[in-house]
């Protein structure tokens, strides 16, 4: 009898080891503490993984292959992966036990210790879900100073001739990203973020309790939009093609206080846990755009492209590239504590307030959001890294570390030194109040750096550059900020100085 083990983000139905159905292999699937426990994570993130993982062993099953399901609440849940499988290897006289390959660093470590301690061949397999291979990302730029995201881009682009034209790209450039920087002020009308079905939530939410697993953030029904399977999966992509994407490259940077959403696909839980394929959402969406190009502009379906085709295999390429020291980097060394309002949103600060909020009520934010809004802030406070991505990690239901680390540690915490990011993503109040309306009903005065009414952002930005000035200063993009540092005169960057540090020492004060 030979086992396949299924780990929580491997739930592609389109692999092959399911294309022939066989009765001498049995496919294992768990759900586990040491899952649930090695970190603290938001319960909808749970709860979505959990009734994903049950809907793929359901529809394995209906396809008349054998399946093994141990849910929470079993006792065995309890053991770490390796031991259960040692104990069912010799309950089920398994002869060869097979595993896809692992996309976090810790359990592809785990595996292959599992395989080196077990008394029967072992195999592994390619997840097939990536567009890359582990190691494409580090040939690709072998012997170049800087791993630039947009020459991976552009090749990924003609490699699998997307939006190409013969050899060019289509539109005769390459990024819109500078037409993706507009601030929603009210129009166009959003459409409702595509809802769901409520599958077995109520089940899974007992499950979880009863067995006591620590969790925080909030469920709400009229908030969960986790996809179950590739039914709803699709039907949450058609709906973004239909309705969003017409708008999704002007207002992808865009935050308000009364849109969650905005113009947002929110697929990136069912494409990390594979329920849908890279490819066929590129192509989903590409030949929506050409059937409707006359309604939808290039700049809106480029932005998105360059999510899924670019940045989200650049992300695991440099995590593979850089495991395991990229998880101990600390260029900047920082050391402080991430504040107790991370985990509750009360904070008068009105953009921190409602990021936390929000992200605690859905286990979701959007890319500037993380990076602009509640990123920025833990690096202007100069927390240590692993407290901010402990947080990340744990918060959204999308998190898993090939793609949380290196954009956590790497691009808003610039902690890898500059590996992915050529510059720190830091900003003062200005920036919050260009993409969005935040500032418009904050307590704080955005236009203020100095006095107790100053937006906390303005002083802890230019104490930063003060703080790390030497770290930056052969860094060229900061060369014009640091200039503007210099003239500021010596007793404002003082008050500067006592005002951010009162914000750090006590940042739940404010």
């Amino acid at each position: 009898m030979k086992l396949r083990l299924i780990l929580g983000d491997q739930l592609n139905l389109d692999h092959s080891w399911y294309k022939v159905k066989d009765q001498n292999t049995v496919y294992v699937i768990y759900e586990l503490r040491q899952e649930t426990d090695y970190i603290l994570h938001h319960i909808q993130k749970i709860v979505a993984f959990f009734s994903a993982m049950r809907a793929f062993a359901k529809a394995l099953k209906s396809q008349g292959h054998q399946v093994m399901y141990f849910d929470i609440g079993s006792e065995i849940s309890k053991n770490s992966l390796s031991e259960n499988i040692k104990n069912l290897i010799t309950e089920k006289s398994i002869s060869k036990f097979e595993y896809q390959l692992p996309d976090e660093y810790r359990l592809d470590d785990q595996l292959k210790k599992l395989c080196g301690e077990i008394n029967i061949p072992s195999q592994s397999f390619d997840s097939e879900h990536f567009l890359t291979e582990r190691e494409d990302l580090k040939s690709f730029f072998e012997g170049k100073k800087q791993l630039i995201m947009e020459f991976f881009y552009r090749n990924m682009r003609k490699k699998y001739d997307i939006l190409m034209d013969h050899g060019q790209p289509l539109g005769g450039q390459w990024n819109f990203d500078k037409n993706n920087r507009k601030k929603w002020k009210g129009t166009p009308i959003i459409p409702n973020a595509y809802k769901t079905g409520i599958g077995s939530q109520s089940e899974i939410l007992s499950a979880i309790q009863k067995a006591r697993i620590k969790t925080f953030g909030n469920y709400h029904q009229e908030h969960y939009l986790f996809p179950t399977d590739r039914k709803e999966a699709f039907a949450q992509l058609e709906y973004f093609c239909n309705n969003l994407l017409v708008h999704f490259g002007d207002y992808q940077d865009a935050m308000h206080n009364e849109q969650r959403n905005l113009f947002h696909s929110r697929i990136s839980f069912a494409l990390n846990v594979k329920i849908l394929h890279p490819k066929e959402v590129i192509e989903t969406v590409v030949n929506h755009y050409y059937k409707n190009s006359r309604v939808i502009e290039l700049s809106q379906v480029e932005g998105f492209i360059r999510q899924i085709l670019g940045w989200r295999e650049y992300m695991r390429g440099i995590y593979w590239r850089e495991m395991p020291g990229y998880k101990s980097n600390n260029k900047l060394d920082n050391y402080n504590k991430l504040p107790d309002f991370y985990w509750t949103g009360g904070t008068k600060m009105n953009c921190l307030h409602k990021s936390i909020s929000d992200s605690l009520d859905t286990a979701y934010a959007h890319h500037i959001q993380r990076l602009m809004i509640t990123g920025n802030f833990a690096l202007l406070i100069q927390c240590h890294p692993d407290e901010v991505d402990a947080w990340y990690l744990g918060v959204y239901a999308d998190a898993i570390e090939w793609v949380q680390l290196p954009n956590t540690r790497g691009m808003s915490q610039w902690a890898d030194g500059g590996i992915v990011a050529t510059k720190p993503y830091v900003s003062s109040g200005s920036y919050i109040h260009k993409m969005s309306n935040y500032c418009e009903s904050c307590t704080y005065d955005r236009t203020k750096r100095i006095g107790e009414n100053a937006c906390p952002f303005n002083s802890l930005y230019w104490n930063f550059l003060e703080d790390k000035k030497t770290h930056f200063s052969k860094n060229n993009r900061m060369a014009m900020m640091l200039r503007l540092l210099d003239k500021i005169p010596a007793l404002e960057k003082q008050e500067i100085k006592e005002r951010a540090l009162s914000i750090i020492q006590n940042p739940d004060g404010y």
